[in-house]
């Protein structure tokens, strides 16, 4: 990351270019399919996806369970065909004996908001309709929305927006978020002010992913960190986001720990008219109305200590549960943003392999 931004600031490259080249290095190339799996590429609704089907039942006429997925990378870096998704894609396939769909949605700059949520609902619902269920064999009372990171995002938003759909008779049964990032009003929660220098995902650079992701100009990271998008003296509107993002009565105190609010002296109100995704529920699932949250499924939500964004997580759980919607939280003391992809790939942790094992549990005893 560090010598992709010297790059661009050399004017080389833009911001993410070489980080970007790194990552395609790892990417499979064509599918790969064994006795077990098969594995194609197709598009649904004009979105590109990988299909990881179980041949286990192939013989057998029962249907099997169905995990549409978001990979993560700040809506900037990945792909499904990273090994470490490729292979988490095709353990998870395996595992609950499904039709796990990775979705390969744009990404920035090419593609900024709302254009990845857009191709995200788009292939949602194409995929949540008889004929394409079907064609795989998908159970339609038993098919999930997932994703980590960013991608936990997106997966929040489509389960928001299928949820209140009337024109989709199908629904998601499930949400399983994996380490979620939910909001971008307030960079200064506990977890953020906790584990700001610590890796895989660095403080500055979650707001620099927000800003690549909303179209900003990078040089607006230091604001948003300061907190200088919300003013002290908020307008209606603002202060209502706001309370759907107050810590200090969202988080178990457990959490709170010793930390205080940040509020900036003055603030800058021109950033919102900047930045107007900060406070669009597409971009920010945390901001969702409780008559919204009401309606959407059973959700899994993991979270790890030593992670910027531990907090969204766990704020979002709090406002499931105050809406009614059934909820589990998978906290790791150990546990650190991206842990479960370290289950897979050269580089391995135990939390990685327990944090695999249980969410693919939940998914199998609530799918």
């Amino acid at each position: 990351m560090h010598v992709s931004f010297l790059a661009h600031n050399l004017g080389l490259s833009r911001p993410f270019d070489i980080a970007k080249y790194a990552a395609s290095w790892d990417e499979i190339k064509g599918p790969q399919s064994s006795p077990k799996i098969r594995v194609t590429e197709t598009t649904f609704g004009g979105v590109q996806a990988q299909v990881f089907e179980s041949t286990a039942a192939d013989q057998e006429t029962r249907l099997k369970r169905g995990v549409v997925y978001f990979h993560g990378g700040g809506w900037t870096l990945g792909s499904g065909k990273m090994q470490t998704y490729y292979f988490q894609c095709w353990s998870m396939a395996e595992e609950l004996d499904a039709v796990v769909i990775s979705i390969e949605y744009r990404l920035a700059p090419e593609a900024r908001f709302p254009d990845q949520y857009n191709e995200a609902v788009q292939a949602s619902k194409h995929i949540l309709t008889a004929k394409v269920l079907s064609r795989y064999s998908i159970d339609p009372k038993r098919v999930a929305v997932s994703g980590d990171s960013a991608g936990a995002n997106l997966a929040a938003a489509v389960a928001q927006q299928m949820a209140l759909d009337n024109s989709a008779p199908i629904k998601f049964r499930v949400q399983a978020l994996l380490y979620p990032t939910l909001q971008a009003l307030d960079f200064n929660t506990p977890s953020y002010q906790q584990n700001g220098h610590i890796p895989i995902l660095h403080r500055p650079l979650m707001a620099r992913f927000w800003l690549e992701y909303l179209n900003g100009d990078p040089r607006l990271v230091t604001s948003l960190l300061a907190n200088n998008h919300t003013a002290p003296t908020p307008s209606q509107e603002i202060a209502v986001a706001k309370a759907k993002t107050n810590w200090t009565k969202l988080l178990p105190v457990a959490f709170q720990k010793n930390y205080k609010p940040v509020v900036p002296l003055h603030g800058d109100p021109m950033l919102l008219e900047k930045l107007p995704g900060l406070l669009d529920v597409r971009a920010a699932p945390l901001l969702a109305e409780t008559k919204v949250l009401r309606s959407v499924p059973p959700a899994y939500i993991m979270t790890c200590e030593h992670d910027v964004l531990r907090d969204d997580g766990l704020m979002y759980a709090t406002r499931l549960e105050e809406a009614g919607v059934d909820v589990t939280i998978d906290h790791y003391e150990d546990g650190f943003h991206g842990c479960l992809s370290f289950a897979f790939g050269p580089f391995r942790f135990s939390v990685g392999f327990r944090s695999f094992r249980n969410y693919t549990r939940w998914l199998k005893e609530n799918l």
